[in-house]
């Protein structure tokens, strides 16, 4: 990796070109150029039969700056660094700050091509090209650009193998706060190589590895747990807290989300009005008839007298009843 300073300092972490894939990019280039060039120029030699020497001399050589020089140009400028071949080779051209190119740095890297590639047979792009630490040939230290890789391989992530049965949550009260990215990145690296590694190298590898874990936890490992498993277990217990962790937060947001949203009537209460307050309704309580003793007539229950109606909820002046002097809700207040 390559690492490319953009104009806000920023690091980009990018791959250069090496040669072996530059190469096949410019082949890809050269054929299509040069089978178009070809056609171009027969098609040129029957429309010119009847012209002098001068005119198909002059007709020739701008076909050659046109196709072979002008071309080239035209494609990488439009497509912002990518040719036919880079394209299928999964290759850019870039600034040196990591931006896209312009007219002026395509302008460059063609009129230096023809010199490095064309007239030289690539010799002095390919010994260019192997000095260079970046792998860049001499159009590109005199543009400031540079070919890197856009396709890269996928990583192919392994499996890390899980502890031994006698060893799942014997790491509980780990404290595995203090170990830092790096070294579980390393730890997790080894047990996934640790079958391809020769056995003395490995078991060297993993007490240090250990060594280093139980510096970063504080906790000696049990009595008699070889490295390996000791570093198998310490692993899974981290992957067991963090899809715990994961699992919590889920369903944090899940009842977040039950609370406030939908609840059977789209996120309101039954029976209230948009807009309007919450107004508490108390329970309707039952009262019981008075029991007399024996041999007296039952008394019915007290009656309580409704309130006085509210200067809030009394009618408008001028409005309408629907009987004499009662109100517009049919009740007739006490006199």
């Amino acid at each position: 990796m390559s690492g490319v300073v953009t104009g806000d300092a920023v690091v980009l972490g990018l791959q250069p070109a090496r040669l072996p894939s530059r190469a096949l990019a410019v082949l890809i280039d050269l054929v299509v150029v040069w089978a178009a060039y070809l056609l171009i120029m027969l098609g040129l030699a029957v429309a010119t039969a009847s012209l002098d020497e001068a005119a198909v001399a002059a007709v020739s050589v701008a076909a050659f700056l046109l196709v072979l020089v002008g071309a080239p140009i035209a494609v990488e400028t439009l497509s912002h660094g990518r040719s036919l071949g880079k394209m299928a080779c999964g290759l850019r051209v870039v600034r040196d700050d990591g931006g896209p190119i312009r007219f002026r740095h395509a302008l460059v890297r063609g009129a230096m091509g023809v010199v490095e590639i064309l007239m030289t047979f690539g010799v002095v792009a390919c010994v260019a090209s192997l000095v260079s630490e970046r792998g860049r040939r001499l159009g590109d230290v005199f543009a400031g650009t540079l070919v890197v890789r856009e396709r890269m391989p996928a990583a192919r992530v392994l499996p890390v193998p899980p502890p031994p049965p006698w060893l799942v949550g014997r790491f509980a009260g780990l404290d595995l706060s203090a170990v830092p990215e790096a070294l579980w990145l390393e730890v997790r690296q080894y047990l996934t190589r640790a079958r391809e590694l020769d056995p003395a190298v490995g078991r060297r590898l993993a007490e240090r590895l250990a060594d280093e874990l139980v510096a970063r936890t504080g906790t000696p490992p049990p009595a008699g747990v070889p490295a390996y498993a000791y570093l198998a277990g310490v692993v899974a217990e981290r992957q067991a807290r963090d899809t715990r962790r994961a699992f919590t937060e889920a369903g944090a947001g899940a009842n977040v989300g039950n609370r406030t949203g939908d609840g059977g009537g789209g996120g309101f209460e039954a029976g209230r009005v948009f807009g309007a307050p919450a107004v508490a309704v108390p329970p309707v309580v039952a009262v019981p008839p008075v029991v007399p003793p024996s041999g007296a007539s039952p008394v019915a229950p007290p009656v309580t007298p409704p309130p006085a109606a509210s200067p809030l909820s009394a009618p408008p002046a001028g409005g309408s009843s629907s009987g004499g002097g009662s109100s517009a809700t049919g009740f007739v207040p006490p006199a």
